[in-house]
């Protein structure tokens, strides 16, 4: 098939997840004309991050946009709790957060995501390609000049100043450029299920850690989103045993459930997702720069991914929308953004390290707890500190807000 017409744009965006998308939104909103590439033909895909944090709902009500975003469905989450052996802990409070809306929303991804397209479509500078797959890097002079990606009507080339690399954690943009990757420790996985909600479940419950074994349920309306926390590498063991043993098992953890663990018929029901955190030593090269999961792969832990790839996007774009207004964008340019971010990217990290740690591996190691640690016990006694677990949740280590203008905002 003949490639297609080359396309020029101000800045083309692999990948349209979350960082992706809010960036495009925000530079298309800012007169920057803006390609994003999405390789699948539509956002409907399940078991994605759905957890909406306070920090990105703040950012929704600076652009003006919350009142019509919390109108998808979703569900509203204000306090997060747990069982540690048999003993209710409540971890984290967010009704003191300094943000607009104090709770978590759990929205479907694709909800967001189309959200987002339906807002950045209303500005001519926004184009959104699906089912456009990057495959490569176009370099000249060591300076990124581009992507090729491939798609339904054959290969398309688009050549601009700056290339973004919003592809996720298993990014071609970042292989291709040869960005030096950290990997951290992970002693995790997670398989992904959902189990239906009956109208007499108990209320919203955040976690379940019993000795050998965790599991977070999520209320998700109708049914439960479920994740069993398993060690690293336990899957082909876990399905050794059989699935049976797995039903056995979430039944003696949640006994409400037990009358409906049969809907997990096949391993089909179950999805795995195998758990790493990394971080790129340089989140750039000239002509090109990472942001979201390309940049830091993050654990599931405090359903952070999503909330954190949101605020690289906005450093980004109130960093880079002048010069990529100017049409010159340098190195410079783009290391700040990475100085930017790479502290809360680094706090984030560290905390999640040390959950997996010392909380998790002690649980699925079997570590019983004779007595609630001293962390449980001291949030179950003081509720104040309910409020530090709150802040870094819901805010994070260093929120970002909206400081690109709107240039289209006459009648907008």
């Amino acid at each position: 098939m003949a490639p297609m017409q080359p396309v020029q744009t101000r800045c083309c965006i692999a990948g349209g997840g979350p960082a992706g998308m809010m960036l495009g939104v925000l530079l298309a909103r800012a007169g920057v004309d803006v390609l994003v590439l999405e390789k699948h033909a539509d956002f409907l895909r399940d078991f994605r991050g759905d957890t909406v944090h306070p920090s990105t709902l703040e950012l929704m009500h600076e652009l003006g946009w919350l009142e019509s975003f919390l109108q998808r469905p979703h569900q509203e989450l204000r306090e997060i709790g747990g069982y540690v052996g048999d003993e209710r802990v409540l971890v984290a409070d967010f009704s003191h957060l300094p943000t607009r809306c104090r709770f978590v929303a759990f929205m479907p991804q694709w909800d967001f995501l189309d959200f987002l397209a339906e807002r950045a479509r209303r500005y001519p500078t926004f184009h959104l390609e699906m089912e456009a797959e990057v495959v490569d890097l176009l370099v000249g002079e060591d300076t990124v000049a581009g992507v090729t990606a491939k798609t339904p009507r054959g290969p398309l080339e688009i050549r601009a100043p700056l290339t973004i690399g919003a592809d996720g954690r298993h990014s071609v943009v970042r292989e291709r450029a040869g960005l030096r990757v950290d990997e951290l420790g992970v002693p995790i996985d997670v398989l992904w299920m959902r189990l239906s909600r009956r109208a007499h479940d108990p209320g919203q419950t955040f976690g379940y850690l019993r000795a050998g074994h965790v599991l977070v349920m999520l209320d998700r309306g109708d049914y439960w989103q479920c994740a069993f926390v398993i060690p690293k590498g336990g899957y082909d063991e876990l399905r050794r045993q059989g699935l049976p043993s797995l039903r056995d098992t979430i039944a003696a953890m949640v006994p409400f459930l037990r009358d409906r663990v049969g809907e997990l018929a096949d391993w089909d029901a179950v999805q795995l997702l195998t758990v790493k955190i990394d971080r790129l030593r340089e989140w750039q090269r000239p002509g090109l720069l990472c942001i979201g999961d390309a940049a830091h792969a993050m654990s599931p832990i405090g359903g952070v991914g999503i909330n954190l790839a949101v605020q690289d996007a906005v450093a980004a774009a109130n960093l880079l929308f002048e010069p990529l207004r100017r049409g010159s964008v340098t190195t410079d340019d783009l290391r700040t953004v990475q100085r930017r971010r790479e502290f809360p990217t680094r706090a984030t990290q560290r905390v999640q390290v040390l959950v997996q740690d010392r909380v998790l591996g002690r649980v699925l190691g079997g570590g019983a707890f004779p007595k609630l640690p001293l962390a449980a016990r001291l949030l179950r006694d003081h509720p104040i500190l309910r409020r530090i677990p709150a802040r870094m949740i819901g805010v994070g280590f260093r929120p970002e807000h909206v400081r690109t203008p709107d240039a289209f905002s006459g009648g907008r």
